[in-house]
This record gives C-alpha cells, structure tokens and sequence, in this order.
C-alpha cells in the first residue's frame, strides 16, 4: 500500500483519567484488525492505527469529508481521533467487516458512534437489532432496562437531525414502553427518587407512549397510578420540557375513568391532580348504578366513545377489572368487537340493539345468540379478573372469553352473587385450557358446630337444571384445572362435589372452605378422585374422619402419583403428598382420626389445625420436616410438643399459637418445657415472617427469639401474653420491616404507641385492642401516612369529634378502621369520617355514643365500603337502612347492627333485588340485664344471619355473638 494511501488514525479516549492509564501507546493495521488485542487495546492511552483511507471513505462519511475534502486534516498523514476508545475500535472493525455483537450495554453507544462517524450499514445494523429486541412477542419480560430505553429515546430525539436513518428510534422506543407499561409500572415505582425510574420519564415520551394503540396495561387503575406518581414527582423536582409544567395534567385525560374501580376513585377524591377526575368517574358509575344502560357507549352517528372500551391490544396479558360495579356484559362484549363504524348499517343496529336487552339484568344469558357479535381474538390473554363486579353475568362474560381469549388460563371471579355451577362446567368446556379458578366468597358467620343454632328457614330459588342433567353433560367434558378455589360458597353441596369430582382429576389445589353445606361424606368422595391433590384447604367444613381415611387411604395406583418417592413409605397414599392441609374450625375431626391423619402427613409445608381436637399425643406423632407455616391456635398443645415439632422443621415461617393455654405449663415434672425453651429453639434455627402469639409469650420470649425476628412483617400477640414497655419500645430495633402489629389485651402507653408508629416505617396495620393503660392523646399517630388498617377497641374513651378530625389528618390513607368505646361521638362523626376517608371499605363502629342517634346520611358518602358494623351507636336507624345502604353503598357484602340502633323497633329485610350486592346480614338481639354495678346494661341475647346465595336464602337464629 502506497503512503499517499495510508493515513495514521491516533486515537485517544477523552473521557479516561490519563493518570489511571500506563504511559504506553500502541501501532496497529486495520489490516489485522481481526488478529487486535482489544483488552490489551484499551489499557493504552493512545493508539496509532494505519488505514486505507478508500477503505475509510467508502464506509463512512465522517472519513469522506475528513480525507477526501478541501480541509487541513485531508492532506495530511496523521488525523488525531478523541471519541470513546471501545466504540472507535469497535466502528473499525465494523468498517472492515468484522462481526459486531449487539446487546443492551453497547447498543446505544455504538448507535452514537454510527451516527457521528456517518457509517450507514452500521446505523441500520443497530436499527435492526432494536427493531427485533422491541418487538419480539415471545419475550415474557422486557430485556431492555427502562432507563437505556429513556437514554436512548432522549439521543434520537436529540440527534436526529444528524441522519434521518435514526428516526426509527423514537417509535419503537414509544412502542417498547407502551407494550411493557405494566411492567414497568411495578418495576420503577420502588424508583421513585432515581432519575433513571419511570418518573424519570420525558413528558414528550410519556405523551407519546400514552396515545400509542398499542399501550398495553392489566387495568386503568394501574395506568392511573402510575401518572398520579409521575405528576407528583415532577411536579415536586421540576422537568426539563418543551411544555410548561402547568400542561402536564393533561397527561390524566388519557385514563378511561369510566372503567376504574369505585374504591380507588372515591379514595382519590382528594388527590390534587385527579379529584375532578375522581368526581366525574364517580358520577359515571353512580349513573351506571341506577341504570345499567346508559353503561353503554354513547353513540352520536358513528361515533364511539372509548372511555367505555375496555383498554385491549394483541400484548395484553392480564386483564384487571375487580372493583368496578359499572362493569357489565355489554362492556365486555362491546370491547372484543371491532370497530362499528367499520359495520354494515343494519349489523350495527342489530348490535345496538341487542347490547341494550343484554343489559336487562333478568336477561338469560344463553339466550342470545353469540354469531351476532363479530368478536375479535386476543390469544395473548392468560388472565382475568371480573372479582367484585356485580352487575355482571358471569356466564355471559364466559361466553365471550371462550371465543375472543381462546388461550385464556385463569379466571376469578370472586365475590360473585349469581355463581351456579354450571357456570363452572361452561367454562371448562368452552376455555380447556382453563387451570386455575377462583370463585371465593364470604365465608358464612354460621360456623357449623361452632354456632348454637336455634332456629334456620332457607328459602330455596328455582333452578331449572336438575342434578342428573347436569351429570350426564359432565361425563363427556375433560378439565385441566389445576387450581379451584370455593371458599365461602355455602350451596355447594354433595351433588355439586361430586359434579366437580369428576372433573377433578387434574387438580393440585382445592379450596372449599366454608362450603357448609357439604357433608363429610360428600368431600371425602370429592378427595377420592383428586389423584394429584397437593393443596387441601377445608377449613371451617364437616371435614372429618371420613375424609381422613381416604386421604390415609391406599386407594390410588401408584402409577398416577408421578414423582413420588418411596423412601417415604406412603406413596400411593394422598396424605403423603399433600403440601398444604388447612383443616382449622373443624370439630367432625376426632383425635383418634387426627394422630393418623398427623402421622403420614410426611410432606407438609404449610399445615392449619387451629380449633381442632389437637392434643400432644397427636402432635408427637407428626414426622414432618418440611414446615414453613404451622397454625395451632386455641387447641391443647404444650410447649414440649411444639417444640419436638420446631427441631425438624427449621424452614418454619409462620408460626400462630393464639389461645392455646397449655404453652405456658411449667410442670417439668410431667415432661413439659417451659415457653421459653421452646422459644429459644425457635430463635436458633427458624426466620420467621408471621407469627401470633397468646399464653405463654412473654418479653423473654421475644429476647430469646433473637435474630429471627428480623425478618418478621406480621405480629398478633394476643390474651395470655405479656410484653413490657421497653421491649415494645424497642421493636424496630427487634423487627425492623413489621407491617402488621395487632396488640391485645397488653400493658399499653403514649409513648409506645409513638414510638411504634414513628420507628416502624413500613407499618401498615395497626391494632390496639382491649390493652390496659389509656391512650391520652391521638397526636400520636402524627405522620402515619402508611397506616391502611387501624383498629382502636376499648382504649380512647375520651376521644371527640375534634380526635376524629385529628386522627383524619394523621392517618391519611386508613381503608379499613374499627373503632369501640369511643361513647363522645355523635352524629357530626359521619361527615367527618366520610371526608377524612372516602375511600373506606371496612368501618366497624360499636359503643360509639350517639353516632346514629340521628339517623345515617353523611355515611353513605363512603360509597366503596364493602363490610359495615353499626352496634350501639344510638336508637336512629331507619327501618328501610338494609335497603337504603345496599343501594347507596354498590359494593357492600356484609353488614352487622344492632336492634338497639333500630329506630322503630326493627328492620326490613330486602328482596333478592333489594339486597343488591349484599352477602351477609348480621342483626344482633340484646336485652337489659341487671347487676349491681350497672343498672340496665345492655347484654347480648342472640344474632339473626341473613344469608343469599345463588342457590336459596337462608334465615338463621343463634345464641353466640357473632
């Protein structure tokens, strides 16, 4: 090669410390360029590499004006090069046809590289390198990290008038966030400091990404929260932007408020940049409450509204519509169908029209006819959840799903009134892909064997398909689901299990709690044919010994117990395998039944006996060492039984012995161990996360816990345990991540009380029950903005309407309270607990002084409220008060009074229309009792439950107090 064709490059990074680099320089030929040494390269401080100056010119357009122009630096022999070392080189050898390796850390640099030293082939590499890795569809998790994509955004936005070639950048990045929302949501709110989080966003960027078609999220709220957080911090640190900062709230327009949960909306009504938002949203649902049909878009010609569409794109995956009352079959079905304007005219009127008869809650959902509605395919959607919507038809919604979601995989709907079970075989035999299922209810307050019944009348509805038609259909329908969820379903009865029995084949986890209305016979049969059962949680059932002997039972072929070892003993015996068993309020069980249950149990992980007949003897016979949870409250184990239990399970996590007196025996004599000893084992090789603790617990019992206590995040101490001052005191030193602490019946002050909510940063439910010791001041909660449960039972006598006010502005975020005792109350209390916490969904007020004497009004303001407890506030409810706050409150499921309350003497009992969303009414019956320090002190004489279901509605009287 002639000299006139060679140029020497010396390259030089400007952005190393000269005084960290060895004083060396290095020659080079790009002629050898694929034989370089590149980590030896980059230790140099500089770098002289002889080119072909054709060969730098014909590739890059930097080197062309460089060498081939009318400048200095062409006629001369040496060109000085200060850019960044890793990507010259990397540039150069792309020049001479060396394979590049693109990824995530060098994608951007190398783009700027190719961009400023004008090599085209290498832009477009890098082009189709962020083309495919933003669009792969196969991908389950974003590869590119939010920040890059930012960064990357930023440059071409920047830089784009330097090649028109990089224009690319700019949509696929929009493109890749809108895709992936959800998922950066999740990831870049724990950022919220970071200049590289989400709130780190551009304004333009989020702009662009929120009208993107493509922007995919589970639901509105998720989208809602997201700008609520970006707005707040910008507004806070201030943005660089094209667009002044007053503009930016604009970016809420874009949240289909039609379509948020009525919770999160009415909590939001006091949020600076959403509350006029939250108001029309609540307009729009309350709108949709009193008449269903105007749910539906509103049509002006062709125009279609989409605040009313259900936010779907070939990416999503999840779909998220609990909590919205509004939601109703005709939004669903309006959502998978293509554009109407696109329609023939007299398709369009048939739609039309037909949406309009859907919304007629009496309408038979398999009456209308599914070909009509041209639905559109989303393959992608795995999930939905339609929890809490209760204007919705269940199977209508499934009749759609199976059509547009053809690989849909779970479904919950809990919380569902109209639930039958042939809505259950509807779905498995239109989605077969259908696994897990979640249909859970409230679980019934009427506790078999728990309650003293004195009286039941159950009213049974009509239902048009009978047991053996139901059957025959089943026979022919195969189900893969895995998971199925019942709990609270109290018409489940032993017809309905056997029908899930012969759909059960595949299953791994069954939830039947509360299913009261089964028999032990009925669940044991129901057990038999669950070949692959892992997961059994049967809590508050007949479960006996029924069901025992066939968990213990050697019924099965080996061959369906895939991966069972025989080291144990029991491999075919479904008691061997089992990893959950939660078996808590179940008195069918007897002992005998139990030890046997208890000794082939080998496997457990999680195990739930609490309110059983469990005694050491049964305990002693368990063999298990894989434990993570164990729940024995209020049974008669000892310390010295438990403890045999925790020296094998060292993976114990969870730990709750609440009521059980016999843990604080300390008779060595008869061979039991004191509490403490059983504590300290417990500190020495268990880490615990949950614990409940009652008799026997005591401050040295905490101090020999120890080190595993540090990773605790929910603590219930409980009658029978006794913590003092300084080890309350000293609990974030002890459990520095507690969320959860619920105090009864202990020795309580001021100053621990402060103490607990200013050190425990990460507090989020508070209970103080029934402890000795008053609370003088509610300053004390001051800056408890993280608190969302707080209950105050029995401890603030003396507070005010001005305490409540008080409590309002520290405690903020409160969406659950209960509140006993506090007799100075009176009717203002509701405005003030209306306006403090709109977005309330439990409220238990008991012995409140006058809090209804007037009447309840402002109250129904917390329209969001899903469980209410009104007892002894004052004689002023009205007669039609079940009616009225069923109405006015869309999502409340239970609700508890008192006939003292009761200002003409008792209460309507609504229609199966009138109770709306109503599950459970509670109306306790009290009496005056004499006694010598109390003249006519009101006492508890029993409890009426209303009840509805799906199937019948239930009246029962009971002696206890529930």
């Amino acid at each position: 090669m002639e000299s006139k064709d060679v140029v020497i490059l010396v390259l030089s990074d400007p952005s190393e410390d000269e005084s960290d680099i060895p004083d060396s320089e290095m020659s080079l030929s790009m002629d050898e360029i694929s034989e370089w040494n590149i980590p030896a390269i980059l230790r140099c401080r500089s770098i002289n590499v002889s080119a072909n100056r054709d060969r730098l010119s014909s590739q890059s357009s930097f080197f062309r004006g460089l060498l081939s122009g009318s400048c200095r630096e062409s006629y001369q022999d040496r060109v000085t090069i200060r850019w960044n070392l890793e990507i010259v080189v990397e540039v150069l050898r792309f020049i001479c046809g060396c394979r590049l390796e693109i990824n995530v850390d060098n994608f951007l640099p190398l783009m700027e590289g190719a961009v400023y030293f004008g090599v085209t082939a290498l832009l477009m590499e890098c082009k189709s390198w962020f083309h495919e890795t933003t669009t792969h569809k196969s991908i389950s998790t974003p590869q590119i990290p939010f920040n890059a994509i930012v960064e990357t955004w930023s440059f071409a936005v920047e830089n784009g008038y330097m090649c028109a070639v990089s224009s690319f950048v700019p949509e696929l990045s929009c493109g890749y966030i809108a895709r992936n929302f959800v998922v950066r949501v999740c990831v870049t709110q724990m950022w919220a400091s970071s200049c590289s989080s989400f709130v780190g966003i551009p304004y333009n960027l989020l702009r662009d990404c929120l009208a993107n078609p493509h922007l995919t999220v589970d639901s509105e709220k998720n989208l809602a929260e997201a700008l609520i957080h970006w707005l707040d911090c910008n507004r806070k640190i201030g943005c660089a932007s094209t667009t002044s900062r007053d503009d930016y709230g604009d970016i809420l327009k874009e949240v289909r408020i039609n379509l948020l949960p009525l919770g999160f909306v009415i909590g939001k009504k006091r949020c600076r940049h959403f509350s006029k938002l939250a108001c029309g949203s609540i307009d729009v649902i309350s709108s949709v409450l009193r008449d269903p049909s105007t749910g539906l878009m509103r049509l002006s010609g062709d125009i279609i509204f989409d605040s009313i569409k259900i936010r779907l794109t070939e990416y999503t995956k999840r779909i998220d519509l609990s909590g919205c009352p509004q939601i109703t079959s005709a939004c669903l079905i309006f959502s998978v169908l293509p554009c109407l304007h696109d329609m023939d005219h007299n398709l369009k009127k048939r739609i039309k029209q037909s949406l309009v008869e859907i919304e007629r809650f009496d309408q038979n959902p398999f009456s209308i006819s599914q070909e009509l509605f041209p639905t559109l395919l989303f393959q992608s959607v795995h999930e939905v959840d339609l929890s809490k919507c209760p204007l919705l038809h269940l199977e209508t919604a499934i009749k759609f799903f199976c059509k547009s979601f053809p690989f849909l995989r779970t479904m919950k709907a809990s919380y569902c009134l109209n639930f039958r079970m042939k809505s259950l075989l509807y779905l498995i035999k239109n989605c077969p892909l259908v696994d897990e299922v979640d249909l859970t209810a409230d679980i019934s307050p009427v506790v078999p064997m728990q309650v003293s019944v004195i009286s039941t009348h159950s009213d049974v509805y009509e239902d048009m398909n009978s047991a053996s038609d139901i059957v025959s259909k089943v026979r022919s329908l195969s189900s893969h689901i895995r998971k199925l969820t019942l709990a609270g379903q109290s018409d489940i009865e032993d017809s309905d299990l056997f029908i899930i029995s012969l759909l059960s084949h595949s299953l791994t986890y069954l939830n039947i709690a509360g299913c009261t209305s089964a028999t032990d016979t009925g669940i044991s049969k129901l057990i038999c044919n669950c070949m692959n059962l892992q997961s059994l949680v049967v809590s508050d059932t007949y479960f006996g010994r029924n069901s025992i002997l066939t968990l213990c039972s050697d019924l099965h072929s080996p061959e369906n117990f895939h991966g069972v070892h025989r080291e144990h003993g029991h491999s075919t015996l479904l008691a061997s395998r089992l990893q959950e068993l939660d078996i808590g309020g179940c008195m069918s069980v007897d002992v005998a039944s139990l030890k046997h249950l208890m000794s082939h149990i080998c496997m457990i992980r999680n195990l739930c006996v609490r309110g059983t007949v469990l005694v050491d003897d049964v305990l002693f016979s368990f063999s298990g060492s894989s434990l993570e949870m164990l729940d024995i409250s209020d049974t008669m184990v000892s310390s010295a039984a438990v403890t045999y239990v925790i020296k094998r399970n060292a993976d114990l996590r969870c730990f709750k012995s609440i009521g059980c007196r016999n843990l604080c025996r300390t008779d060595l004599s008869n061979g039991c161990m004191r509490a403490e000893q059983m504590y300290v084992e417990m500190g020495e090789i268990c880490n615990l996360e949950d614990v409940a603790f009652g008799w026997g617990f005591s401050s040295l019992s905490l101090i020999g816990l120890g080190s595993a206590m540090r990773s605790l995040r929910a603590m219930r101490v409980g009658l029978g345990a006794s913590l003092n001052e300084c080890v309350l005191m000293e609990l974030s030193s002890t459990c520095p991540l507690l969320e959860q602490l619920v105090l009864k019946f202990q020795i309580i002050s001021d100053d621990i009380v402060k103490s607990v909510v200013e050190s425990l940063r990460n507090l989020q439910v508070l209970g103080i029950c029934c402890c000795l010791g008053e609370l003088s001041s509610l300053s004390i909660f001051s800056g408890a903005t993280n608190l969302r449960k707080l209950s105050l039972l029995r401890m603030t006598p003396w507070m005010t309407n001005d305490d409540l006010v008080v409590l309002t502005q520290n405690c903020t975020g409160l969406i659950e309270l209960q509140l006993s005792g506090c007799n100075l109350l009176n009717s203002d209390s509701q405005k003030i607990i209306s306006r403090g916490w709109p977005g309330l969904i439990s409220l238990d007020l008991e012995d409140c002084g006058e809090v209804t004497s007037k009447g309840i009004n402002a109250l129904f303001e917390c329209k969001a409220i899903e469980v209410l407890t009104l007892r002894h506030n004052g004689r002023g409810i009205p007669k039609s008060f079940i009616i009225d706050v069923a109405s006015k409150m869309p999502m409340l499921r239970k609700l508890a009074l008192d006939l003292c309350d009761a200002n003409e003497g008792g209460f309507e009992s609504p229609s199966y229309e009138q109770k709306f969303f109503l599950r459970t009414v509670t109306i306790a019956k009290c009496k005056q009792e004499m006694c010598a320090f109390n003249f006519g002190r009101l006492a508890h004489k029993e409890n009426v439950v209303l009840e509805w279901y799906s199937k019948w509605h239930r009246t029962t009287i009971v002696k206890e107090r529930l």
